[in-house]
């Protein structure tokens, strides 16, 4: 090889090293160029992230002052707190308290941080911080241990020695730890002992009020009841004009007060919210005739007209507060006769099962014509001491308390009440009851044999009610008006209701042999004539009387008894339009001559009957003198008994048929007398004996009930003639005289 290729070959060499060398200059310049790009990236990542350290160490700091803040703010609020608060861990050891919590234990140095919650349990009992009371040290210990232990302890009240009241509230908190409070309720129960004792301040004032009233009640009623019976006892004999008045006055007089002690003794109870109800099975269509028996004279002396309407087959026996549904009823029936000059009240109740047939949804309707309330004053009627003032009843006496007293106890039976008026046309106050339905005896059952009836009377709600119950037993019913009406209607009827004011005196003996029974329709404003004396159905009847008078009818037994119908009903009716006696037909009524015909009715008597005994206990001279006279027209035994030991001791010498009880008696009370005497009932296994409480106490107190004593009825003095004198009537035994003459007979029955 050759110089030159040698120079040659190196120079190729040189110049592929340059090139090699410039190759990798410009890869180093390229990765200087890229360390210097990422050198600068990362530098500005570093700014970037020292300012977000920066940040983050300021934000850092300043929650950190804002926690430290918080911290000392909370602290400070629960230093300041006036109740203990505390902090146990898993462990039950104390952590942190506040001030409050350490007080009751004066700087013990055993309650600190680290204490266990037993061992400040521990140290309230052997200092005696605590007032255990009647449980000893290992109750206290075990009661407040028992708890700390469960894993929700109940608040729980304790007592400290100086008197102050704590409640311990704890709560687990996530983690295990306990958050304990102890606030002091010291001032709390000592105004809740307060209230106690102001309450039962006021509960014995209330008691007090009411003794008070009760005593006033009696003390006004039982001279009362001398001046009203007295006066009662004047105006039936023949007095003139002017002492007439004069009588009259004094028993509107003694009454009216008699009312208003009434309204302001039930109100005042009724208010103090000590009136309870006393639940028994009553009657429902007896009580609404009771209480019209109890308002008949102010009927029958204004001339009105009372009706009595209650579905054919409604349940009648409830359970519920008879007395107080009584008194439901005689405010409200009162009240239509007071309020009405003429016309009518009528008294209907229907009912609805109410959530299956063991309840029934009873609504009582009053209806009258009287006077009406304005439709902007119906509300106002129900507010207490309010009545509807105006001109025209301004003279109308009373409280005003009387509807206030029924809406209460309405409502107290959780029933409603309500009204609906004309003025000038009439009212008709209303009050819904859910009553629980009591079995009962079903009614008699009316004849197989008897289809249709035919009703010859006026045409007024009376017959309209009659009507509408027949028709529910299944029977064709034919009415008329008056004689001529009836004289067309069809012979073939199977009984016939007769209106007593359609029957002369002379008629009754004729009556009594038709061959078709006639039912007499008594009026109580009518004359005492009727067709047969044992078929007399009182206006407003009751549905066991109407059944009664038809399972007793006789079946007819005459030949050829449709045919006669026509004579029959000739006779019936041209009896009626006679001037005189010798314009009716010979032989009877209904044209027979035959004696026979007729079927006695009369059970036989018994050959020697006695009196009836009836013992009243009562221990005022002036009320036995009183009573004595209100029945001095019944024929009977009566004895009196001045105590309820002479009581007892009477009915033991010889059971009497009935007893009127006085409830406030020297000795032995009533009610206790009544409970003796019904020991001897069950001892000796005697016939429960009617027992009437007659007292002067309109009400006996807190949770006293006089008719849960064993007394059947309850009259409040002064005595009511008319009352007393039904239960003489109601009450008299079969093998006894009649006990009331009949004129008094027949004004009780009605």
């Amino acid at each position: 090889m050759t110089k030159d290729d040698l120079l040659t070959g190196e120079r190729r060499a040189r110049m592929a090293a340059e090139r090699l060398l410039a190759q990798k200059e410009a890869e180093l310049n390229e990765a200087n160029r890229m360390l210097s790009r990422h050198a600068r990236s990362l530098s500005e990542d570093l700014v970037e992230t020292r300012e977000e350290v920066v940040e983050v160490r300021e934000d850092l700091e300043r929650k950190t002052v804002e926690v430290d803040i918080a911290k000392r703010r909370l602290w400070s609020s629960i230093e300041t707190v006036e109740d203990g608060f505390a902090v146990f861990d898993a462990e039950s050891r104390l952590v942190i308290a506040n001030p409050a919590y350490y007080a009751p234990f004066d700087g013990l140095e055993c309650i600190r941080p680290g204490a266990h919650y037993e061992e400040i349990v521990e140290a309230a009992l052997s200092e005696g911080i605590v007032d255990i009371g009647e449980r000893t040290v290992p109750e206290w210990r075990d009661w407040m241990l028992e708890r700390w232990a469960t894993d929700a302890p109940e608040p729980r009240q304790i007592r400290l020695w100086n008197g102050a009241y704590l409640r311990l509230v704890d709560r687990r908190a996530p983690g295990g730890d306990t958050v304990s409070m102890a606030m002091d309720v010291t001032q709390a129960i000592r105004r809740q002992d307060a209230l106690r004792a102001a309450r039962a301040r006021a509960e014995a004032a209330s008691r007090a009020k009411s003794a008070f009233l009760a005593n006033m009640s009696h003390e006004i009623r039982t001279p009362m009841n001398g001046v009203v019976g007295m006066a009662d006892l004047m105006a039936e004999h023949d007095l003139d004009e002017e002492m007439a008045s004069y009588v009259d006055t004094i028993r509107s007089s003694g009454r009216a007060l008699l009312t208003i002690i009434n309204d302001v003794l039930d109100y005042s109870k009724i208010e103090a919210a000590k009136l309870e109800l006393h639940l028994e099975p009553f009657d429902l269509e007896q009580t609404i005739l009771d209480v019209i028996a109890l308002v008949m004279p102010s009927i029958r002396e204004k001339g009105l007209k009372i009706m009595l309407d209650v579905d054919m087959f409604l349940p009648t026996r409830y359970e519920g507060d008879p007395v107080r549904v009584r008194q439901i009823l005689t405010n409200l029936i009162g009240n239509a006769v007071k309020f009405t000059a003429k016309g009518h009240i009528l008294v209907r109740v229907i009912g609805m099962p109410d959530g299956g047939d063991a309840r029934q949804r009873v609504h009582v309707t009053v209806e009258d014509t009287g006077i009406g309330i304005p439709r902007n004053m119906q509300d106002h009627v129900f507010g207490e001491f309010n009545q509807v003032e105006d001109e025209r009843n301004r003279s109308f006496e009373g409280t005003g308390l009387g509807l206030a007293i029924t809406r209460q106890l309405v409502s107290l039976m959780h029933g409603e009440v309500w009204v609906e008026s004309e003025e000038g046309i009439g009212s008709c106050f209303g009050f819904a009851l859910s009553l629980p339905v009591v079995a009962e005896a079903s009614l008699p059952d009316a004849p197989d044999w008897l289809d249709r009836a035919l009703l010859v009377m006026p045409d007024d709600l009376n017959r309209s009610i009659l009507a509408k119950r027949l028709i529910a037993l299944g029977m064709e019913v034919a009415e008329a008006e008056n004689v001529e009406a009836g004289q067309g209607l069809s012979p073939e009827m199977d009984v016939i209701f007769v209106d007593q004011k359609l029957i002369r005196a002379d008629m009754a003996e004729m009556c009594a042999n038709a061959p078709a029974p006639i039912i007499t329709v008594a009026d109580p404003l009518a004359g005492d004539h009727a067709c047969n004396e044992e078929r007399i159905l009182h206006k407003p009847h009751s549905r066991p009387a109407l059944m009664a008078q038809l399972a007793a009818l006789p079946e007819p037994k005459l030949p050829g008894f449709r045919s006669i119908r026509s004579v029959v009903e000739e006779n019936l009716f041209a009896g009626d339009t006679a001037e005189d006696e010798a314009d009716l037909p010979e032989g009877n009524l209904f044209g027979l001559s035959e004696p026979e015909a007729h079927l006695p009715l009369t059970p036989d008597v018994p050959s020697a009957p006695r009196k009836m005994r009836v013992l009243v206990a009562e221990d005022n001279k002036t009320n036995r003198f009183v009573f004595s006279k209100l029945v001095k027209a019944c024929d009977i035994d009566l004895i009196f008994a001045a105590n309820g030991f002479e009581a007892v001791d009477e009915f033991e010498n010889g059971q009497p048929d009935l007893i009127f009880m006085d409830i406030s008696m020297p000795g032995l009370d009533g009610k206790e007398a009544t409970r003796k005497i019904r020991e001897i009932e069950t001892e000796r296994g005697l016939t429960r004996t009617r027992i009437v409480a007659l007292t002067a106490h309109a009400m006996t107190g807190d949770g006293d009930d006089i008719m849960g004593h064993g007394l059947d009825a309850h009259l409040t003095k002064p005595f009511p003639k008319d009352a007393i004198l039904a239960e003489i009537a109601a009450n008299c035994p079969a093998d006894a005289l009649p006990a009331l003459p009949d004129k008094d007979q027949a004004q009780a029955a009605s």
